[in-house]
């Protein structure tokens, strides 16, 4: 579990072998890809989500022509993408940083990337084989973006973090210790 020395601010219930620490590093990522899969549906196609944004952007907006209301629609759905992906990083990035596994742990980033890539490009692939979705590999490209933006986010902070605490972060491991990116 930890050195002697070392102090941990988890409670014994919560550390990295247990089923409930598992669950509380893993559920929340498990079950944001879940959602993300179910967004994946036609229950949040363009046609559904414009039955609720067409009456809001009317209500806010009584002068707005179809194109600019059909071209918001679109600027949210892509906001959604990208925030979607971006809190799917971060979950990742939490599960990744605090793993009882120590090559996940200092590949935290690269993992998470990956988890990110991937669950963009089998969204779109299931986007595919439904009629009321369309399926484009620029919509997994913005995926990605958001899910990059929130890592290099966490990388930043993380950084600083470090820089602060004259190069160590707290809660780093003595592997991470050895090097910024896991490095010797």
């Amino acid at each position: 579990m930890h050195a002697p020395n070392e102090k941990s601010t988890r409670p014994d219930n919560l550390s990295h072998h247990t089923l409930r620490g598992r669950l509380w590093r893993y559920g929340p990522l498990a079950l944001w890809i879940g959602l993300i899969f179910f967004a994946s549906t036609g229950n949040l196609s363009a046609s559904n989500t414009s039955r609720f944004m067409r009456p809001l952007l009317l209500w806010l907006f009584p002068d707005i022509s179809l194109s600019d209301l059909l071209f918001v629609n679109f600027l949210v759905r892509k906001a959604a993408h990208i925030t979607e992906y971006a809190l799917l990083a971060l979950l990742a990035a939490r599960a990744f940083l605090t793993s009882s596994h120590d090559k996940l742990r200092t590949k935290w980033f690269i993992a998470a990337f990956a988890l990110v890539a991937v669950c963009a490009l089998l969204d779109e692939y299931h986007q595919s084989f439904l009629g009321t979705r369309t399926s484009t590999i620029y919509d997994s490209l913005i995926d990605m973006c958001g899910g990059a933006f929130a890592l290099a986010l966490v990388l930043l902070w993380r950084s600083c973090r470090r820089s602060k605490a004259g190069g160590i972060s707290p809660g780093d491991s003595p592997q991470r210790r050895r090097g910024m990116f896991g490095d010797r």
